[in-house]
Order: C-alpha cells, then structure tokens, then sequence
C-alpha cells in the first residue's frame, strides 16, 4: 500500500452543494459543517472515532427538510472513501465493532466487498434531538454504503435516547471502518478476495 490515502469529491445538484475531504490515515481531526449543527457533531464524532482526517461543506434546502442533505453527505462520503481506497489491495477488507452508549449498545459490520447492501435494524420509534429526526441516520447509512459500495449491517441491541441512539450508530460505524481499511502486512499488498478483485 504505497502514499497517502486521500481523496476530495464535491457534488453539487439543486438542493444540495457538497465538498468534502479526507484522509483515511489520520488523526481524527474534523472540520465540519453542513448547516445541521447535530449532524455536525454526529459527523465530527466519526472522525475522531474513525481516524480519520475530514472536512465537509456542505450547502442545501435545510429550509425545506435536513432530508436532502444528510442524504447527500453520505453520497459524497462513500464516494471520497472508495477513491481514497482504490483497488482496496492490502486492507482487512471486513470491520465489526460493538460499541456501549450509557444505555445503548449498537453493533455495525461492514464488508467493503464492492457490492451494497443495507441491514439496519434499530427497533425504535424516531425520536429528535432539538429539530434532527434520528430516523435520518438510515438515509446516511443507506447513502454511505451504496456509494461506497459496502455490505453495512447496522442494529441497536438496546437503547432509548434518541441522541444516544444516533452517537452509539455513529461510533459503531467509525470504528468498524477504520478496521476494515487497516492495512494487512500479510497479505502482501494483494486484494483480499479468491477472485482476484472485490465486484
């Protein structure tokens, strides 16, 4: 695995305009700011538990619904992590984390395997933090893994609090990431799969 893993990918549509950056081998700094503060802090809360690097801006109809945007955010972001990895050779490929949240405990699995799929299964009725529907962290994980091109499952064991719902999901996902795109040292640079490539 040879340089930096870094990638920008901006998109703008008519109702939204999106730039973002990150670096996969990071510190966990986070430059963050779509216009939905507790989207903010769910995305500044995956960098610093992802490792990685990552400045988001983003501009869209927050007016009309936060719906266009967290959506698209994921769009992006799945996008500029599946440029930063390239052909994916020499990463662990798979992630899993379970991850405590006060009363919740949230479990992600991910296989950057190239094919999407979403399995999310938070059991519970939506709830908000201030004005931010916790419902919206499915459109995330849906836009996230289809882009990316990622088998995510994603369920809550437990939990009530809705913005503790939304962090433990946030975390669980970050950390399971940062486990999949570690790279081997025994694998030899090579993709991690039989076939020879991930499709």
């Amino acid at each position: 695995m040879d340089g930096k893993r870094v990638a920008t990918v901006e998109r703008k549509t008519r109702e939204t305009d999106i730039s973002i950056t990150l670096e996969v081998d990071g510190s966990g700094s986070g430059s963050i700011d779509t216009g939905i503060p507790f989207f903010d802090h769910m995305l500044t809360l995956f960098a610093r538990h992802g490792l990685i690097d990552l400045e988001v801006r983003a501009k869209g109809d927050v007016e009309v619904d936060y719906h266009h945007t967290v959506e698209d955010v994921g769009i992006v972001l799945g996008e500029a992590f599946k440029r930063a990895l390239g052909d994916k050779k020499g990463i662990r490929r798979y992630g899993f984390f379970l991850l405590p949240m006060d009363e919740c405990l949230a479990r992600v699995a991910i296989d950057l395997s190239n094919r999407p799929y979403l399995a999310y299964r938070v059991p519970v009725a939506p709830g908000y933090v201030r004005d931010f529907n916790v419902a919206l962290v499915r459109e995330f994980f849906q836009a996230f893994a289809n882009t990316l091109g990622a088998n995510l499952h994603a369920s809550l064991e437990y939990g009530d609090e809705p913005h503790h719902i939304a962090e433990a999901l946030f975390k669980a996902l970050a950390r399971a990431l940062d486990a999949a795109c570690r790279p081997e040292p025994r694998s030899a640079g090579q993709v991690p799969s039989t076939k020879g490539v991930l499709s």
